[in-house]
C-alpha cells in the first residue's frame, strides 16, 4: 500500500504535451521533466496498473503506459521504445526531455507534410541480395524473401494509386549507400527497407515484428549493437518526427493485421536510414528462425497478407501527414 503522500506526489505525473511548455527538472544529464504538470494541463488521468511499476495515462483517444526504470512504453496500444528510461526522481516520475520532444510529441500531434506536399512515390529496398544472402535458415535465404515481399508491396501500392520503385529487382548486390541514393534520384517521397530477422538463440520463442527509424542526436539506439549517443547529425535526422510516425503506423498495422508479437518501434543508425533524405524506416517483418513464423514467411499467401499490412501502414501515414487524420 502506498501512502497517501506518495500517491499524491506520483499522481502529479508529467507527460509531454502541446498545450503548454513544461519546465524541465534537472535530474541528471540529460534533462528530465516530471510526468504530471503536463498530464493535468492536458486532461490526462493517471493510475497505477501494477503496484508502483507501471503507470497508465489516459484521456479521450489516447492511452500511454510507462514502466519505471524502463525504456519500454506503450502508446495507444503499440510498443514504442523510449530514447531514455523513465525514472523516479525527487518524489516524482520523470521522462527525458528528449523523449518529450522526439517520441511523445510526434506521435500525439502528427507532423504535417510541408507546403502541401503529397506522397506519390515510395522506394522499396529489398534487403541484401547477390553475394549478401542475409539471414539463412536451412536453404532459405533472407535476400530471396525480401525481394518477393517488395514485389508484392509494389503491386499493392500500385493498386492503391501510388508509384513504387525498387532498389533491386533481381538477385543483385547493391551497396548500402547506393540504396537511399537511388531513392533520392528517383524522387521518392518515402524510403522503406524490407528485412526478415533471425535469432541466434531462443529460436523457438523469439518472434514478432519490429520497425526501426533513425536515432535522434543525443540518444542511444535500441538495436542489438546499440550505437551510443555520441553519433552526430545525419541527413536522415531532418525528418525525425516523420520517421517516427511512419515507423509507428507500419508497426501498428503489422502487429494488428498479422496478430504477431509486438517487438516495438525502435531506433537505429543503420546506413540506409542515416543517408535517407526523405522519411525512412527499416522493417524487420518477422523471424525466419522461429519454427511457426518462419514457415509462414516462406509462403506466398502470408507474404501477401504481410504486404497488405505494410501498405495499410504507409497509407495511414500518408493520411496523417497530408490531412492530419
Amino acid at each position: 500500500m502506498k501512502s497517501a503522500l506518495t500517491f499524491c506526489l506520483l499522481l502529479l505525473l508529467v507527460l509531454p504535451g502541446t498545450r503548454r511548455t513544461v519546465q524541465a527538472a534537472q535530474v541528471a544529464e540529460p534533462s528530465y521533466v516530471r510526468l504530471g504538470d503536463w498530464a493535468k494541463a492536458n486532461g490526462f488521468n493517471a493510475r497505477w496498473l501494477k503496484g508502483e511499476e507501471t503507470l497508465l495515462l489516459s484521456r479521450s483517444g489516447s492511452k500511454l503506459v510507462f514502466t519505471v526504470d524502463s525504456r519500454e512504453a506503450e502508446i495507444n496500444g503499440v510498443q514504442v521504445w523510449l530514447l531514455l528510461p523513465v525514472v523516479a526522481r525527487y518524489r516524482a516520475l520523470c521522462v527525458a526531455q528528449l523523449d518529450v520532444d522526439r517520441t511523445l510529441r510526434p506521435l500525439l500531434t502528427s507532423p504535417r507534410a510541408q507546403s502541401g506536399a503529397k506522397i506519390r512515390t515510395i522506394c522499396l529496398d529489398p534487403g541484401h541480395g547477390g553475394k549478401d544472402p542475409g539471414n539463412e535458415v536451412g536453404s532459405n535465404q533472407e535476400k530471396h524473401y525480401t525481394l518477393l515481399l517488395a514485389q508484392e508491396v509494389r503491386a499493392q501500392l500500385a493498386h492503391a494509386g501510388l508509384k513504387a520503385t525498387l532498389t533491386r529487382s533481381s538477385d543483385t548486390f547493391v551497396e548500402l549507400p547506393t540504396r537511399p541514393e537511388l531513392a533520392n534520384h528517383r524522387g521518392a517521397d518515402l524510403f522503406v527497407s524490407l528485412h526478415f530477422n533471425a535469432a541466434d538463440s531462443g529460436r523457438s520463442t523469439v518472434q514478432g515484428a519490429e520497425v526501426y527509424c533513425l536515432t535522434p542526436v543525443g540518444a542511444s539506439s535500441t538495436n542489438a549493437r546499440g550505437e551510443g549517443a555520441g553519433a552526430g547529425w545525419c541527413s536522415g535526422n531532418r525528418h525525425n518526427d516523420q520517421n517516427l510516425l511512419l515507423a509507428y503506423e507500419v508497426q501498428k498495422s503489422l502487429t494488428r493485421s498479422l496478430a504477431v508479437a509486438d517487438r516495438g518501434v525502435r531506433r537505429a543508425r543503420f546506413a540506409v536510414l542515416r543517408d535517407a533524405v526523405m522519411p525512412a524506416v527499416l522493417i524487420e517483418a518477422g523471424f525466419m528462425s522461429h519454427p511457426a513464423e518462419g514457415k509462414k514467411i516462406f509462403t506466398s499467401a502470408y507474404r501477401q497478407k504481410m504486404a497488405r499490412a505494410i501498405v495499410d501502414g504507409l497509407l495511414a501515414y500518408k493520411r496523417a501527414v497530408e490531412h492530419g487524420a
